[in-house]
């Protein structure tokens, strides 16, 4: 029956042969022996009900158990789990059983759609460090073999191949420093440095170094105060947190528009100083917000190529504010601009 235990099913199961056993006998001493024997019909029914209780409550759960078994083996070996089968026959076994498959169901649903997103992750990655290192390696053997048919023997050309050559070759080297710097984040192999420092020191640092190429591509670089202080004391290791500044500051000069605007901003956040890097430039498509962390996700493959970098700076910034205890976000309004903004311990 739904909804009952093995253990109630035979305790009906002994009440109601005890009952029957009792009118029998009951009516088998009626009417001459049913006086002097009074003591028969009850005790007949008491000790055949008490039979009939242990012997349905044995045989149920033997049946049960050699039936559920067999659910729990194949459960139990996508699972991985070597553990007893152990039910309880006070409870309603088929609403247990039912529970537990619809556990290992959701389990193996969510597995498999992991695995896929891994599998189509894979075959993304795969195919995007494949064209990042095609595209120089080709550059460089245009470069090489139009030496080799003749062009060694002229200095300008000779020279001329050579620096391009020299340029892929680091471009290519960048790309694969990214590849192992981000693929040590991930393995938590990556040494974080804790310390005090002033943050308004690694923002002057970093803008200064970056002036001259926000001046080549008429953008104009500012830091916004958002609290009044002459320094802002965080923690952290200021030598990867000037890397996430400069990836974020530039691809706000590569992805900005001429004569427009990167802002670098702090505030106050509590126990936390938020900030922000803010730009006027192209601006990210809604659909494009939640991937734009991701190894070699590009939101504008038209200019991507020509802006240069190798598709990592987005993704190894978040790797080092989440090896901080931190967050990174971006808000974005598409052909108006990005924010990124990523939080700091206070020291």
């Amino acid at each position: 029956m739904a909804g009952q235990s093995p253990r109630s099913i035979s305790i009906q199961a002994g009440i109601a042969v005890g009952l029957l056993t009792m009118v029998a006998v009951g009516v088998a001493l009626w009417p001459d022996n049913i006086g002097q024997n009074w003591w028969l019909p009850p005790l007949s029914g008491t000790i055949v009900g008490a039979f009939c209780y242990l012997l349905v409550f044995r045989q149920l759960g033997f049946y049960i158990q050699d039936r559920v078994r067999v659910i729990y083996k194949t459960i139990r070996r996508f699972k991985g789990s070597s553990s007893n089968l152990n039910l309880d026959m006070n409870n309603d076994i088929v609403e247990q059983v039912n529970r537990d498959v619809m556990s290992w169901a959701e389990s193996q649903i969510d597995e498999i759609t992991n695995l896929r997103e891994t599998d189509t992750f894979r075959k993304e990655f795969i195919g995007n460090l494949a064209h990042e290192l095609k595209t120089p390696i080709f550059n460089i053997q245009g470069f090489i073999l139009t030496l080799l048919e003749g062009g060694m023997d002229d200095p300008e050309i000779n020279r001329k191949f050579l620096l391009k050559a020299a340029k892929n070759v680091e471009r290519m080297s960048g790309l694969l420093e990214d590849l192992d710097v981000i693929t040590k984040m991930e393995a938590g192999n990556l040494d974080i440095e804790l310390v005090s420092f002033d943050l308004l020191d690694i923002i002057r640092e970093t803008i200064e170094s970056l002036e001259p190429k926000a001046k080549r591509n008429n953008i104009d670089l500012s830091v916004i105060r958002g609290m009044d202080a002459s320094k802002v004391m965080v923690k952290g290791d200021a030598a990867k947190l000037v890397q996430v500044l400069t990836n974020l500051i530039v691809n706000s000069i590569n992805y900005g528009k001429e004569g427009g605007r990167t802002e670098v901003r702090y505030y106050d956040a509590d126990d936390t100083v938020l900030v922000e890097v803010a730009d006027s430039g192209i601006g990210i498509r809604e659909e494009d917000l939640p991937r734009v962390f991701e190894r070699f996700y590009r939101v504008d493959k038209s200019r991507s190529r020509h802006a240069g970098g190798s598709g990592l700076g987005l993704a190894i910034c978040k790797h080092i504010i989440e090896t901080h205890g931190q967050t990174i976000n971006v808000r974005s309004t598409y052909g108006e601009g990005s924010t990124f903004s990523f939080t700091l311990e206070k020291a």
